[in-house]
């Protein structure tokens, strides 16, 4: 049952599909009376996905390829019906799913947008008092009159976009509609869905980039082989997700609940784990508060349980949103331990702490390689959180301190 302040309410969805469908199959269905396909003949994409979305909230839904995340936005927007279940909306809503679909390509722009505005929603007088706005966005210049079947991909995307975010929805679903267009384009429409965000637009979004889902998202929602898996902060569900990835057989994937109230994600086949992580000073004393531009040691201590042919170290600093500020591993500075035998042996990484202010967290690794989807030993999120404060360098803002020199030149002819 929905309340006022939902917007966006999914009951129930299963899709399936059937599969090596033959004529007698339908024969046996239309006239055999409790005739129903064999398993092997129903394919489930979608399995009793039920969730609702509030009123100005942004959900990201994340997963695997296959996940069944592409059939749900496609259901939620109709395009597609579901096998069972329901879904509600509250609002005016634009869907921005395969950017250019449904464009006449011997229809010129500008003609796409008369026709395209009005399948979104938009009467004549308002695509007429928007025409100029979204030419300009697209910025696709004197194309906006050339048939659409010239454009490239990435004009016809400016173009879609453009269309369909001319007005402000009052629910906005993207499933990876921005990964095709040019770097320039992602970063201006991402900036625009983050405006619709701050203006009250609700939010349903599918990507594969993770930082955009930490960064634009207040919940996350995991699909995993067409069930709801789990949803949560953004950080905690892609924390998890990143886990099932490397998920291999005797591997094991847990949280647990800290005292903070966050929950971190532990995950690995166990041949080596890491029992304690320390960052110390350089008068080796275990610190949690750091300041900008100290160099600080990061001390993990391993205990091998079993014998293994090579051992590799990796740690990332992620931001109080989840976001990868910085990461390395043994790896790509050539210093693996090889043949390390059962017992108990500590790797030290020494780096100055160039970040900015704020609450980060240590995530740390070992693995058998230069990524964890292989011999995934252990996988520690939120191993270690600590403070960075700026106690000795100028006010800066943003996430990293770039060490800056300000000089006064005269007027002169020589300068470049």
């Amino acid at each position: 049952m929905s309340n006022t302040n939902d917007a966006v309410l999914v009951d129930n969805i299963t899709k399936f599909y059937k599969v090596n469908y033959t004529k007698i199959d339908r024969f046996k269905e239309w006239f055999i009376p409790g005739f129903s396909l064999p398993p092997e003949k129903i394919k489930k994409v979608l399995s009793g996905i039920s969730f609702r979305v509030k009123r100005g909230e942004a959900v990201g839904i994340i997963g695997m390829n296959g996940a069944g995340k592409s059939t749900l936005l496609k259901i939620i927007t109709g395009t597609v019906i579901p096998s069972t279940g329901a879904v509600s909306f509250y609002g005016r809503v634009a869907a921005l799913l395969e950017l250019g679909m449904g464009m006449h390509p011997d229809f010129t722009g500008r003609q796409n947008i008369l026709m395209m505005g009005q399948l979104v929603g938009m009467s004549v007088q308002e695509i007429q008092q928007k025409m100029t706005e979204i030419e300009d966005f697209a910025e696709i210049g004197t194309f906006i009159d050339e048939p659409v079947r010239t454009y490239s991909s990435g004009m016809q995307v400016r173009l879609a976009f453009s269309i369909a975010t001319a007005v402000r929805p009052d629910i906005l679903i993207v499933d990876e509609a921005l990964s095709v267009g040019d770097a320039y384009f992602q970063q201006k429409s991402f900036q625009k869905i983050k405006e619709f965000k701050e203006q009250g637009t609700t939010l349903l979004f599918v990507s594969h980039d993770m930082q955009a889902v930490q960064t634009i998202c207040d919940r996350a929602i995991l699909l995993h082989h067409g069930s709801f898996l789990m949803e949560g902060l953004p950080a905690t569900v892609i924390d998890y997700y990143n886990a099932l990835i490397a998920e291999r057989q005797n591997q094991t994937v847990e949280q647990r609940r800290l005292g903070n109230d966050r929950i971190a994600t532990i995950s690995g086949t166990g041949e080596a784990v890491i029992e304690s992580i320390y960052l110390l000073n350089r008068n080796r004393e275990k610190i949690e508060v750091v300041s900008v531009g100290q160099e600080v040691i990061i001390q993990a201590n391993i205990h091998a349980l079993k014998k293994v042919p090579k051992l590799v170290f990796g740690f990332a600093i992620k931001n109080r949103l989840g976001v990868v500020m910085f990461g390395t591993n043994t790896w790509y500075h050539d210093c693996c331990c090889d043949d390390v035998q059962p017992g108990r042996l500590t790797i030290e990484a020494q780096l100055r702490m160039t970040t900015g202010t704020g609450e980060f967290s240590l995530t740390v690794a070992l693995t058998s390689s230069e990524t964890h989807l292989i011999n995934n030993y252990q996988w520690k999120d939120l191993a270690l959180i600590f403070t960075v404060i700026n106690t000795s360098k100028p006010f800066f803002v943003g996430d990293s301190f770039m060490d800056t020199k300000f000089s006064i030149i005269p007027g002169s002819d020589d300068i470049v």
